[in-house]
């Protein structure tokens, strides 16, 4: 038997209205974020060139845990995607928890983002505090976002097209320095930079090892693809399309970009606080493209925090749908968006303008470093989701997805190692090590929430039948 609550978060109220086109530069644009441009900064000061390495590496893995929820949103494609498959796979208690982790994941992802873009805008105007800058772009990205889904994704396409383009052409810019010498740069731009300043892994592999938690934020956002398959108009067509191009983008806006730079640039003159791309193009000697790339980057933050508006507001509808939100958040306005949910997470976002207040130098590595530890549990729950899934399918249980991961669950338990391994660095590095401490607090606030939940209205903790919607 369907459980009333689930029919209604996966369909009631949405409209399939994010096209082909949108979905795609929306999964594309996920990929690009302040986490590259602004975040390899310093990861390069720490690691040099072996940063390569490590983004090469972490987008493998992201690729198995893309790949593993392409095998469930085939199966299912639900507007709760992976709160959806805890609850499914793992009880309800896990879609709780999965849930809210999400929430917060990109609540934090909002702080930094604001952060970052407070960082960019000091660029012009050293003298605008960032707390300023950032609480002026939370309330107008807040304003913006208040719009239908047919909106939002035609912002975010346009948004996606300014980053890829500015990428692309900073790639294009970077092999022609390398090629034909021409700017300021061209005399020094060489691909032996790569090696000749104290080796490829000049800090040691350890300290490499190190810059992983930073490299897997950089990737938070790819799972947005998994938010939109409820307001996706041909899930069964667009979703694999837009996971299978995923090895591409990685390869081509991560490994590439940063590859180039640092043939550009030797990888010395790197510093925290300051984008790569935007440094690049001042050693080339190109003043005005600076500020081009500077603009660029600006508008990813504010993509970025867009897309987080967008996932806070769709996540708590869903937590409401299920009884596990206040009911109020389950209403849409009349542009069908949940209106409320929104207002509530861009609440929240604001603690990031505080941070920008007390502690501007810092901010953005304390919130980067939440939102990771946060995006690890969600990225975690879709492979363990998989793994029940696959032992499902094989057992006869449960219908075969049209979208298989390749390696059946393999390449998920090879996923779920690396996450863990990557949790033991947090754990190990005394500045991110903070964030533990409040994934705990999170953990110890949400269980007593499922208690007092769970004692007011005990069928939340019972598990139902999923719906199967048809696709394509």
């Amino acid at each position: 038997m369907t459980s009333p609550q689930v029919t209604e978060a996966t369909e009631e109220g949405y409209e399939r209205g994010l096209g082909s086109r949108q979905v795609q530069m929306i999964a594309i644009g996920g990929a690009i974020g302040v986490g590259l441009f602004l975040g390899a900064g310093a990861n390069i000061a720490k690691a040099g060139p072996s940063l390569i390495a490590m983004y090469a590496l972490a987008g493998l893995i992201i690729f198995f845990i893309m790949r593993a929820l392409g095998e469930l949103l085939l199966y299912r494609p639900v507007s709760g995607s992976f709160a959806e498959y805890s609850r499914e796979f793992l009880g309800p208690f896990f879609g709780f928890f999965t849930g809210w982790t999400y929430w917060l994941m990109w609540v934090v992802t909002g702080m930094a983002e604001l952060t970052a873009a407070a960082i960019y805008v000091h660029y012009w105007f050293p003298a605008v505090p960032q707390w300023v800058t950032a609480l002026v772009f939370l309330v107008v990205l807040f304003v913006a976002n208040l719009i239908s889904v047919k909106v939002f994704g035609e912002i975010e396409f346009w948004f996606s097209m300014v980053k890829v383009t500015a990428l692309i052409g900073m790639i294009v810019i970077g092999l022609g320095v390398l090629t034909f010498g021409f700017s300021a740069a061209g005399d020094t731009a060489t691909v032996s930079n790569l090696w000749e300043f104290d080796g490829f892994f000049p800090k040691g592999v350890g300290s490499s090892l190190m810059t992983l938690q930073g490299v897997m934020f950089a990737y938070l956002a790819v799972e947005l693809v998994g938010v939109t398959a409820g307001e996706s108009e041909n899930p069964e067509k667009t979703l694999p399309k837009a996971i299978n191009t995923l090895p591409w983008r990685i390869a081509l806006f991560y490994v590439g970009a940063l590859t180039v730079i640092l043939c550009v640039v030797k990888w010395t003159e790197f510093a925290p606080g300051v984008s790569p791309f935007v440094k690049a193009f001042a050693v080339i000697g190109i003043p005005a493209g600076a500020g081009i790339v500077n603009f660029v980057v600006l508008t990813a933050a504010l993509s970025s925090c867009n897309s987080g508006m967008y996932s806070t507001g769709r996540m708590l509808r869903t937590l409401a749908d299920n009884g596990e939100a206040p009911r109020f958040f389950s209403r849409l306005s009349s542009s069908k968006t949940p209106a409320l949910g929104i207002t509530v997470s861009v609440a929240f976002m604001g603690i990031g303008v505080v941070l920008n207040y007390i502690v501007p130098e810092k901010a953005f590595g304390y919130v980067t470093s939440v939102a990771t530890a946060a995006g690890i549990w969600t990225w975690l729950m879709i492979l363990i989701s998989h793994v029940l899934y696959r032992r499902g399918v094989e057992s006869g249980r449960l219908r075969a997805s049209s979208f298989p991961a390749p390696g059946g669950s393999k390449c998920s338990y090879v996923a779920i190692a690396f996450l863990l391994f990557v949790t033991g660095l947090i754990a190990y590095d005394a500045d991110s090590r903070v964030c533990l401490y409040v994934m705990a607090v999170w953990a110890a606030a949400l269980a007593v929430g499922w208690a007092v939940l769970k004692n007011r209205n005990p069928q939340v903790a019972e598990r139902h039948e999923p719906q199967l919607e048809k696709v394509g």
